[in-house]
C-alpha cells in the first residue's frame, strides 16, 4: 500500500514592517540627512552640557578679565589660560560663549516652534472642520499675516514688549503659527473625507475626540516637516533680532548677539569675534535644513526616493 503524499506546509506570511521603521531606513539612506542629524545631535549635546565642558562661564561677569580682551585664537591670557578660539572685547572666551549662545538660540527656537505648532495645528484642524465663515475668517487672517515680512512683525512686537527671551519667544510664535495653520488645514480637508472619519462620525463620538484623537494625529506629517524648517527659520530670525539689538539681553548673549559684538572689529583684523559664532550659526541652520528636506521626502510618498 503506497504512502499518502506529504502535504507541503504553507509559508507563514511575514508580519508587515512598521511604517516608522521603513521611514527610518529611507531617511538614513541619504548621506546628507544622516550627517545633518549627527551634527544636530552633537550640537544639542554640546549646548546641553555647556556648563560642564565650557572652559568659562561667559555669563559670569566676575570671571571675565579685561586684560584678556580681543586675544587671537590660541592666545594665552593674563592668567595663563589658553583660549582656543580667542576672546571678545570683554575678555569672554569665544568657545564658551558659542556653547552658551547655542543654548539660548536652541531653547528660544525650539520653545517657539513647539508653541506655534501646537497653536497653529489646533486652529488649522478647527478651521477645516468648521468650514463656512469661521474657516474663511481664519484663512484670511493667515493670508494677512503671511503678506507681511516676518522680521517686520517681530520688530513691531519687540518694540512694544521690550527685550527679553520670553518676549522673543512670543514674537516668534506670532510670526510662525500661520504656517502650521495653513499646512494642517490643507491636510485636514483631505483626511476628514476618509473612511475612518466617516466611521467615527457614525459612532457619534464627541467632537473633541473626533478632532483631536482621530483627525489631528493623521495630519501631523506636514506639521513635522514644517516644524523642522521653522526651527531653522526661528534660529535665523532670533539671531537677526539680537544682531539688531532688540532680541535677547546682553547678559545672556545668543549667537546673533555674539556676531553683533564682533561686527565693529571686523575691519581691524579681529575677525574671530564674529566669524566663529557666524560659522556655528551657519552649520546649525544647514544641518536642520538637510534633515528637514529629507523628512519632507520620506513623509511624502510622492517625493520619496
Amino acid at each position: 500500500m503506497s504512502a499518502a503524499p506529504a502535504v507541503a506546509a504553507e509559508p507563514v506570511p511575514k508580519k508587515p514592517e512598521p511604517v516608522w521603521r521603513a521611514q527610518g531606513r529611507a531617511f538614513f539612506r541619504a548621506p546628507g540627512a544622516s550627517l545633518g542629524l549627527a551634527v544636530l545631535v552633537a550640537v544639542a549635546l554640546a549646548a546641553l552640557f555647556a556648563p560642564w565642558i565650557a572652559p568659562q562661564n561667559p555669563y559670569d561677569l566676575a570671571s571675565l578679565d579685561v586684560m584678556d580682551a580681543t586675544l587671537p585664537p590660541g592666545g594665552e591670557g593674563f592668567s595663563g589660560a589658553v583660549y582656543r578660539l580667542g576672546t571678545d572685547a570683554q575678555g569672554r572666551d569665544m568657545l564658551s560663549a558659542i556653547l552658551y549662545g547655542l543654548r539660548v538660540s536652541l531653547v528660544v527656537s525650539l520653545t517657539a516652534t513647539v508653541v506655534a505648532a501646537s497653536l497653529g495645528a489646533c486652529l488649522g484642524v478647527l478651521s477645516a472642520n468648521a468650514g463656512g465663515r469661521l474657516d474663511a475668517a481664519l484663512m484670511r487672517l493667515v493670508d494677512l499675516q503671511l503678506s507681511f515680512p516676518a522680521i517686520l512683525i517681530a520688530l513691531v512686537l519687540l518694540a512694544a514688549f521690550g527685550r527679553g527671551i520670553d518676549k522673543v519667544i512670543i514674537a516668534l510664535v506670532a510670526v510662525q503659527w500661520a504656517y502650521y495653520a495653513r499646512a494642517i488645514r490643507a491636510q485636514a480637508l483631505v483626511e476628514r473625507r476618509r473612511d475612518y472619519m466617516e466611521a467615527a462620525r457614525a459612532l457619534a463620538l464627541p467632537r473633541a475626540s473626533l478632532l483631536f484623537r482621530h483627525l489631528l494625529p493623521n495630519c501631523l506629517a506636514p506639521v513635522i516637516v514644517v516644524a523642522t524648517m521653522q526651527v531653522a527659520h526661528a534660529i535665523a530670525l532670533e539671531a537677526t533680532l539680537s544682531f539688531l539689538g532688540v532680541g535677547v539681553p546682553v547678559t545672556e548673549p545668543s549667537l546673533g548677539l555674539l556676531i553683533k559684538n564682533g561686527y565693529d572689529y571686523l575691519l581691524s583684523g579681529k575677525y574671530w569675534i564674529s566669524t566663529f559664532p557666524g560659522l556655528a550659526l551657519v552649520v546649525v541652520i544647514v544641518a536642520i535644513n538637510l534633515v528637514g528636506d529629507r523628512l519632507r521626502d520620506v513623509l511624502n510618498p510622492r517625493l520619496a526616493a
